[in-house]
């Protein structure tokens, strides 16, 4: 069945770009119709979603978070990886990959376990 597992350094200095890959065992990122989605979770707070990435390469954002974020995918790999830029501490958070359809109403159906991510000088 399909896992999901986020790969990455914990610590990231402020102003620096935080990248996180997401590494897909058990099916292809790229077979239709599914969506590739990173979600972050800081201290004491809900779940943020921040952008996909699309069976087909489509990319959307958060638009809290657009300017900052860009999401890329290696096919070869079957890996597809966040990159956060102009970090500050508020990015601080549990960063997590999910998988969901691309199209209906269905919510996530497989999730990674999470990643710590710290931001700090």
């Amino acid at each position: 069945q399909v896992q999901l597992q986020e790969s990455g350094p914990g610590l990231v200095k402020p102003s620096q770009t935080l990248s996180l890959t997401c590494t897909v065992s058990g099916g292809s990122i790229t077979t239709s119709s599914y969506a590739w989605n990173w979600i972050r979770q800081p201290p004491g707070k809900g779940l943020e979603w921040m952008g996909v990435i699309a069976y087909d390469g489509s990319t959307y954002y958060s638009p809290a978070l657009r300017s900052r974020t860009s999401i890329s995918r290696d096919t070869s790999k079957n890996q597809f990886s966040l990159q956060l830029s102009s970090v500050t501490p508020e990015d601080t958070a549990v960063y997590y990959c999910a998988r969901r359809q691309w199209l209906g109403n269905d919510e996530y159906d497989y999730w990674g376990q999470g990643t710590q991510v710290t931001v700090s000088s």
